[in-house]
């Protein structure tokens, strides 16, 4: 008996869920006729309609039942309209077309019982937003963002006290958000307007979105300060400032922010230094405060944030030492400090950070011994050139991590380079502007996965090793200002090559011809940037090099032997950007070209003629 009883039960709340749930949607009354008109008017000012998204809305239709994205109360009137668009790729192979085009008509004003209204992500929506949709007193959701929408935000909006998310990202709006806009949104808890063009100051209403967890104003041109009163929105989670024009100091205030795990106020004008109260916010799991211009040293109390995954504090005028206390955010795994002025050694502390992934701490005056950091078994960036660290050798730990790019530009490096660099799985790696000399050892060969090798401004010398064709993905080569001698066989013709991108072998003692292939050479089919200059190199300049029509934008040949004519295949190159040929030895008339080159790039050629040089000397 008790097992029927509870199938009894059990059939009667399933009973009272259908009910309910067929209660909510499905009205006792027929659409309003005021609801119809104003829907069949927002229609009527659609121009295109890609996916028949409005096909089901016509005048002989119950727009409470059978109209797609229409939802109604038990008294026929409209509570939601959920129009989304899809337009452009959606997968790395999938293009979605599912679209509107038109403009927004000031007839939806008059859904007195709207709550939910969701016209997004259609691209082609244009106009202004219609200052009536600020009649909507019921509405809880508001998004039009990723349309083509201008003009300014209505003021009428204030009205819209009951609204809980309000998105009008990615479109073209302007001018000041209005100053008292948010003065009654006091359930506002999403608010965003990124990547429009909005100007002005923050509102200082935002004080009164005590309910906010989302503030999202990136990418518009905002100026002023940020007001101290943001220490008041208790429950921000995330809040995006960066990419505008905001100055003033970084408020003491933001460290109320308790629930706050996103802040990011980089790309601004932001002076001063980093509130110590920064400390406060142990939620934090994203900070980034780049390019601007804040001074002062790094807070200590940068080490409470415990829960810190992405630190960015890149291009600044940070000064001081890096604290001890960044060792304890073990979290951590995205690390940048370059381009600033801090001073000092690294701390050993960082060592302690098992979850690094990336250190950029390059462009500063960091001195001393880079600290071991075999511990961080999962780093695979390390960028600390341009800093005085006086290294000598690239230290031997590194080879026991599974580093993909490694940068120690003018670090100090002397001597010659490590074997042990043939074992390691780098793609990109940059030891220029030492005092590394040597052979170029052949095991470099063995490197078959760089992508990008830059060893300019050392001391190397010698002809470039026959394994260095094993070298076949690599795409960008950069041996400038070094001794290297002989020829570039072994760098053009590569075993099973992908194509460079660019190639810089200025500035050395290279001879011999170029050959004049080269241009068909599948190593070659992708080159953006070719600088052959000041080497010892002679005969003609390859015809065949007019053939990398589609990429090739500069070409340096000066300061070499090269004779004959230049090849109008070559001059005429349909990118191409840069091109300097003088000094040389070359003859003859310079072919017409379409593209506008100075004087400079052929003098030093007695034997050239023809603009920009003095017109050649007719018979």
């Amino acid at each position: 008996m008790a097992f029927i009883a509870n199938i009894k039960i059990s059939s009667l709340v399933v009973f009272l869920i259908c009910f309910l749930t067929f209660s909510l949607h499905t009205p006792t009354e027929a659409c309003h006729r005021t609801d119809r008109v104003a829907l069949l008017d927002f229609k009527s000012k659609i121009t295109e309609d890609t996916a028949n998204m409005l096909q089901t809305w016509n005048q002989s239709t119950d727009c409470c039942i059978e109209w797609e994205g229409v939802a109604c109360d038990s008294h026929g009137r409209v509570v939601s309209v959920e129009r989304t668009g899809i337009f452009g790729l959606t997968s790395e192979y999938s293009y979605m077309n599912r679209h509107m085009n038109g403009t927004i008509s000031p007839s939806l004003g008059k859904l007195k019982f709207l709550r939910y209204l969701d016209l997004s992500s259609h691209d082609h929506l244009h106009g202004i937003i219609p200052l009536e949709l600020g009649k909507l007193y019921h509405l809880t959701t508001l998004d039009l963002s990723s349309n083509k929408l201008g003009g300014s935000i209505p003021a009428s909006f204030q009205n819209l006290r009951k609204l809980e998310k309000l998105s009008l990202g990615s479109n073209h709006l302007s001018g000041m958000v209005p100053t008292n806009i948010f003065q009654h949104m006091s359930s506002l808890s999403e608010l965003v307007i990124y990547f429009n063009q909005l100007s002005g100051r923050i509102p200082s209403s935002i004080d009164k979105l005590v309910s906010l967890k989302s503030f999202q104003f990136q990418y518009n041109s905002f100026t002023g300060s940020i007001p101290s009163t943001i220490g008041s929105l208790t429950k921000l989670v995330n809040l995006e400032l960066y990419h505008n024009h905001i100055s003033g100091s970084i408020p003491t205030s933001i460290g109320e922010l308790s629930e706050l795990q996103v802040l990011r106020l980089g790309q601004n004008n932001l002076s001063g230094s980093i509130p110590n109260t920064i400390g406060s916010l142990k939620k934090l799991v994203s900070l980034d405060l780049t390019d601007n211009q804040i001074s002062g040293s790094i807070p200590t109390s940068i080490g409470e944030l415990s829960k810190l995954e992405q630190l960015y504090l890149s291009r600044n005028s940070l000064s001081g030492s890096i604290p001890a206390s960044i060792g304890s955010i073990t979290a951590l795994w995205y690390l940048t400090l370059d381009n600033n002025m801090l001073t000092g050694k690294l701390p050993k502390s960082i060592g302690n950070l098992t979850n690094l992934l990336y250190l950029n701490a390059q462009n500063n005056r960091l001195t001393g011994k880079i600290p071991s950091l075999v511990n961080c078994t999962r780093l695979e960036v390390i960028y600390l050139s341009y800093n005085a660290l006086s290294l000598v050798k690239i230290p031997s730990w590194i080879s026991k991590l599974n580093l993909r790019e490694l940068n120690l530009a003018r670090t100090g490096l002397i001597g010659e380079l490590p074997q042990w660099l043939s074992s390691t799985s780098i793609l990109y790696l940059d030891l220029s502007s030492n005092m590394l000399a040597g052979a170029l050892p052949a095991w470099l060969g063995k490197m078959k996965n760089l992508l990008s090798f830059n060893i300019s401004n050392n001391g190397f010398h010698s002809d470039i090793p026959v394994e260095f064709k094993n070298l076949s993905g690599l795409r960008k080569l950069d041996l400038h200002s070094n001794n290297v001698t002989g020829g570039l066989s072994s760098i053009f013709f590569k075993h099973y090559s992908d194509s460079y991108k660019f190639l810089d072998l200025s500035n050395n003692m290279f001879v011999g011809r170029i050959d004049r292939d080269i241009g068909n050479v599948e190593a070659m089919h992708n080159l953006e940037s070719l600088d052959l200059s000041n080497n010892r190199f002679v005969g003609s300049i390859p015809k065949s090099l007019g053939t990398l029509a589609h990429n090739l934008n500069i070409i340096k040949l000066q300061k070499n032997r090269f004779t004959g004519s230049i090849p109008s295949e070559v001059i005429n190159l349909q990118f191409l950007e840069k091109f300097d040929v003088s000094y040389n030895k070359l003859t003859g008339e310079i072919p017409p070209h379409k593209t506008t080159f100075p004087t400079s790039s052929f003098q030093g050629n007695s034997g050239l003629c023809g603009s920009p040089l003095p017109p050649c000397k007719t018979a």
